[in-house]
């Protein structure tokens, strides 16, 4: 069995079982929102050092598993490197510090069949990438049975077709799937080349009243077909591919609105946890539950 192993451990997160269960058991829990659906079908999560953003992914974690027990996740995940087109990690199984989780294949092969040209069974591009792996430590805590489907989704205008494509493998197996996109928000400062409105705290109130604002707005409205453009306009996600195609299967699945259920930004984990108030570079995240 292909297996890949956890390459940001002691990195993104902590490097071995007990220690992420420690840390697990010290994110705060997500405060109460209105308006969640009984039976959430989709999330998005992301995909930062858990120092950062672990308990805004986990509040979208915790929230869909004290609902339902899927047999399966779908994990659309950011392209953070160059990779070939959308890529499925079809057999085998990952592992983590918290154990092996073993991929859906029956679901794999429907969703490869089903995206033809769209998509390619490719584990090597999944290698380098962070993105899905930081999400399954916390699936596995919370839904320790579940199977898996990661997906790398580059932004492009293959990902809408890619997330119908899934969609439509999900309803033909009539599989019990929930589907999660893994995007941060913002990348704001000198070191992400991205400084439109300066640096201090006008910058970090524009980037979440405004930059990020826009892109929740659309995630809220499940537009699929605006997210890349969106994020190409305005850097205000780096998964939207990710976004985009997970949207589009959460459509055909039965979601008609999304509801945030916790939104940060590294300007403010950093005040709040270590007493810093950096503004030379902000990142937005948020957790949305549909």
């Amino acid at each position: 069995m292909m297996v890949r192993e956890s390459a940001f451990e002691g990195q993104f997160y902590p490097k071995d079982r007990e220690a992420c269960l420690r840390e697990i058991a010290a994110m705060a829990p997500p405060a109460e929102v209105e308006g969640l659906p009984d039976r959430p079908v989709a999330g998005i999560v992301p995909h930062a050092g858990w120092a950062f953003s672990g308990p805004t992914a986990l509040a979208v974690i915790r929230t869909i598993a004290d609902r339902r027990t899927p047999a399966t996740f779908v994990i659309f995940g950011a392209a953070h490197r160059r990779v070939r087109g959308n890529a499925v990690f079809a057999s085998g199984g990952w592992q983590t510090p918290l154990g092996l989780t073993k991929v859906d294949e029956r679901l794999a092969r429907e969703i490869l069949a089903r995206a033809g040209d769209l998509a390619a069974a490719d584990p090597a591009a999944h290698e380098d990438e962070h993105s899905i792996e930081v999400q399954l430590p916390l699936i596995q805590h919370l839904v320790p049975d579940a199977r898996i489907v990661p997906i790398l989704v580059p932004p492009g205008p293959q990902a809408v077709a890619l997330g119908r494509a899934v969609g439509q493998a999900i309803g033909d197996l009539a599989a019990d799937v929930v589907c999660l996109g893994s995007t941060d928000l913002t990348h704001y400062g000198p070191a992400y080349d991205f400084t439109p409105k300066g640096i201090g705290a006008a910058a970090v109130r524009w980037v979440r009243d405004e930059n990020d604002r826009r892109m929740l707005d659309l995630m809220v409205r499940l537009d699929a077909e605006a997210i890349v453009p969106e994020a190409q306009q305005h850097q205000n996600a780096c998964g939207s591919g990710a976004v985009a195609a997970m949207l589009a299967a959460a459509r055909l699945m039965g979601a008609a609105r999304g509801v945030v259920v916790q939104y940060t930004t590294s300007y403010d984990v950093m005040r709040e946890k270590m007493g810093r108030s950096d503004t030379d570079a902000v990142v937005g995240y948020a957790g949305v539950v549909f």
